[in-house]
């Protein structure tokens, strides 16, 4: 059964436009939806409310409630929140043990059994179906993965608006390679070709396909229709929701209305709000705060890969000695549980470094005076997040579409550098 925790309102249900967001297993997406919800709330007039509703798992409900109590100190003298939790179950999944509901959780060798999960019929539409049709909400927003949202709402008479929280340029380029380049997508083996995203505006983007994200490295038969199914439910929906604004990626965020692709199309980034100090000190994140204020401006370093990061241990002791190396101050969140520096690096560095293992708050770093670049993996939230600070930026891309969003911030925009010694 599908439960809902409680939240403070005085608007009588009458007057309520109540939307339910339903986002992807993953801390990268329950974030932005959050932050979509409460801004949604905090944006209805008095007369017109909205009561927005955010449907997880229950082992991703502590990721919403921590959210939800960070903005919600950062509201001057607010009262609870105006967003609800819904929980529907997450299904059981073959090798995947249970309470595993989070790719941040998951083992490397596991991750893909969400990601195959969350888009099986099977396997998640009974669950969110049934918990859609309890909430009877005026208007559905649903992650890409789920694509029988798009019917379950035209069953119920309500607009289903997909909420993309990544970037229009990445989106559009695998969008193009996939239905457009079958002879890339999935099919030379060869680790040195190079794909060309056909049809795409500006100069040629080229990407080795090594870089490509692994479903269409792995894709054997493409589908050069625009019957995917995936594409379909997007053209169908009632309009499209980009984490992003029209500054960064206009020339790709129209493009999704003049070639058709969408019905509507809604700009709506950053959806992550800067932190007020009251926030920031509430928030924890290892004293990182404080730390920078002991440091000149522009002077530090701040590294961060996400929530989710494959980085090896191999990896983390050369970042390790690297930044030691550097003799720059640095601030670096590691997400890595059982990984200890080598021998000796935290008392060699402890006065111009510092590593912090749990949460920072990451918005209030790239705002503060004294950081002058920010290495990252390149995921949308971070890269939203540092255009909004003005922060030089160093690319480390990973996984995903981030070697695309790399593209985009590099060659395109020209406002990141790659990492030395890495190849274009």
């Amino acid at each position: 059964m599908a439960s809902t925790t409680s939240s403070s309102s005085t608007t009588s249900s009458s007057q309520k436009l109540r939307v339910l967001l339903i986002p992807f297993f993953a801390t990268s997406h329950i974030e932005p939806f959050t932050d979509l919800a409460l801004r949604l709330a905090a944006a209805a007039d008095p007369g017109a409310a909205v009561e927005a509703t955010v449907a997880v798992t229950p082992a991703n409900v502590p990721i919403v409630r921590s959210l939800l109590e960070r903005r919600t100190h950062d509201a001057a003298g607010s009262e609870g929140t105006p967003v609800k939790i819904a929980t529907y179950p997450f299904p059981a999944v073959d090798g995947l043990p249970g309470g595993v509901e989070n790719l941040g959780k998951a083992a490397p060798a596991d991750s893909w059994r969400i990601d195959a999960a969350a888009v099986s019929d099977a396997l998640m539409r009974p669950a969110q179906e049934a918990l859609i049709r309890e909430q009877s909400p005026d208007a559905l927003v649903t992650d890409l993965h789920f694509v029988w949202n798009v019917r379950v709402a035209e069953e119920l008479g309500v607009p289903c608006v997909r909420f993309s929280v990544i970037g229009a340029f990445s989106s559009l380029a695998m969008r193009h390679l996939e239905l457009l380049a079958p002879d890339v997508a999935g099919g030379d083996p060869d680790p040195d070709v190079v794909a060309v995203v056909p049809r795409f505006p500006g100069p040629p983007l080229r990407i080795p396909r090594t870089e490509l994200p692994e479903f269409l490295r792995r894709k054997k038969e493409v589908d050069c229709s625009t019957t995917n199914p995936f594409y379909a439910a997007q053209a169908d929906c009632f309009g499209l929701a980009i984490n992003t604004f029209s500054d960064l990626e206009q020339h790709y965020s129209e493009m999704n209305m003049r070639e058709g692709y969408v019905k509507r199309a809604y700009f709506l980034g950053p959806v992550s709000p800067r932190p007020s100090p009251a926030a920031v000190g509430a928030g924890g994140g290892g004293g990182c705060i404080d730390w920078l204020d002991s440091k000149p401006g522009r002077s530090v370093v701040y590294v961060c890969f996400g929530s989710f990061a494959p980085v090896s241990d191999a990896q983390l002791r050369e970042l390790a000695l690297g930044l030691e190396a550097s003799g720059r101050p640095f601030l670096w969140v590691v997400r890595a549980e059982k990984w200890t520096p080598p021998e000796g690096w935290e008392e060699r560095v402890e006065d111009r470094g510092l590593m912090v293992t749990t949460w920072a708050p990451q918005t209030a770093i790239l705002g503060h005076q004294a950081v002058g670049a920010f290495v990252t993996h390149c995921g949308w939230n971070s890269v939203l997040e540092t255009v909004a600070a003005g922060v030089p930026v160093l690319t480390w891309p990973l996984v995903f579409e981030q070697f695309i969003t790399e593209k985009l911030v590099t060659e395109v925009l020209g406002i990141c550098v790659l990492i030395f010694g890495r190849k274009k």
